[in-house]
């Protein structure tokens, strides 16, 4: 995740007869009720050209992992803060640049939804990934009411009508769809049963959940089988491991992509208790756990990444990552940024090696610690799914 100043800058299966098609619905933070203002992100002749996808000199070499049966890389982009809720919009040019900038160091996997902006950021994605985008998967999210109304939606005629828009607005007949939150008025069996429609029809390859509980995960995997779930995981908030849902991911073969993986960009080390965050364009502004005294509060996380870096030649962003990455072989973290410099450090994770000695060094250290605020707001709060 990219922060700019006064934000914070942050490191911050395929079904027979579809032709490579992937679109899976990731993840990350719930904008649904903030809409920013965006340009639209229109072709362009300032556009930057697509460029080959190959490692940089003394860039480590991209490794794939799988989301269930999806192969993507190991580590994947997420796009909502270049267009929304972290921040003021980027330029076209700037957000173009950067996703492109990612592919070309090896990352085949971006993240998006209709809700980010709205709908800015998956015209964004779509422009940028157009001219390479067999060589990509893409991943975006249906489950909000932002047609006038607010809330959630997710009765099946309303997935499939996003479904045929975000097709339009990513360019693409590839799909992977998340549902961004779980709808408690629309029985999970009824969603998972409108994408295996639209997986039939050869619209959508792959279904994903965001924020559902381990019981939701089982009984949409019975009805569709699920590919990925996104969840907010970090160093900071661990809390799939506690309510069984990295677990359930782990028993069914499903893929686990995590949002924030570096806790909102806080354990970038780029923000400090005096860090403030503009309420008209930053929805960390809403939340605890990014008030003063919380940021101040929950500096030991950060000294210790910082602590681990020492030892590995390493940022915090680094070490948070390489943490990630090292927890489960099913785990692609999506990081987003709009900078160029932070996206190499990001991907400087991958050539992190933890030790099963450091990470239980690490492990042991972490248990001291206390994370003081909670991870998001109460109207946010109130649409994870917390049914068992």
């Amino acid at each position: 995740m990219d922060k700019n100043k006064p934000n914070a800058g942050s490191n911050a299966n395929e079904h027979p007869g579809v032709a490579r098609r992937d679109f899976l619905i990731n993840s990350a933070l719930a904008g649904a009720m903030l809409t920013v203002a965006s340009p639209a992100w229109a072709a362009s002749s300032d556009q930057p050209q697509a460029t080959k996808s190959t490692p940089q000199a003394g860039q480590a070499q991209m490794k794939t992992r799988k989301l269930g049966t999806l192969e993507v890389s190991e580590m994947g982009a997420g796009c909502m803060s270049i267009s929304a809720n972290y921040g003021p919009a980027a330029s076209t040019a700037q957000g173009i640049e950067t996703i492109r900038a990612a592919h070309e160091k090896g990352v085949t996997f971006f993240d998006t939804a209709e809700v980010y902006g709205p709908y800015t950021s998956e015209e964004l994605v779509g422009a940028a990934l157009a001219p390479i985008r067999d060589q990509v998967k893409i991943a975006t999210k249906f489950g909000f009411a932002i047609d006038g109304t607010a809330g959630l939606n997710s009765r099946p005629e309303r997935i499939k009508q996003v479904a045929e828009a975000s097709l339009k607005r990513l360019k693409t007949d590839r799909d992977l769809f998340y549902q961004h939150r779980v709808d408690p008025n629309v029985p999970i069996e009824d969603v998972a049963g409108a994408i295996r429609e639209l997986i039939q029809e050869g619209k959508v390859l792959h279904f994903g959940l965001s924020e559902p509980s381990a019981g939701t995960i089982r009984r949409a995997h019975a009805i569709q089988p699920v590919t990925a779930v996104q969840t907010e995981y970090s160093v900071m908030e661990r809390s799939p491991e506690r309510n069984g849902v990295l677990a359930a991911c782990e028993e069914l073969g499903i893929g686990f992509v995590p949002w924030g993986p570096m806790g909102m960009g806080y354990l970038t080390g780029k923000i400090d208790a005096s860090t403030r965050f503009d309420p008209k364009t930053d929805l960390r502004s809403t939340f605890d756990r990014f008030s003063p005294e919380n940021l101040a509060a929950n500096m030991p996380f950060v000294a210790l990444l910082k602590q681990f870096g020492e030892k590995k030649g390493a940022t915090p962003s680094q070490i948070a990552l390489a943490w990630l990455l090292a927890q489960k072989s099913f785990i692609v973290p999506i990081p987003g940024t709009r900078n160029i410099d932070h996206l190499n450090e990001n991907l400087g994770a991958l050539r992190v090696e933890l030790t099963p000695d450091d990470l239980r060094a690490f492990g042991t250290a972490l248990a001291a610690l206390t994370v003081h605020g909670g991870r998001m707001n109460e109207m946010q709060m109130g649409l994870v799914d917390q049914t068992t």
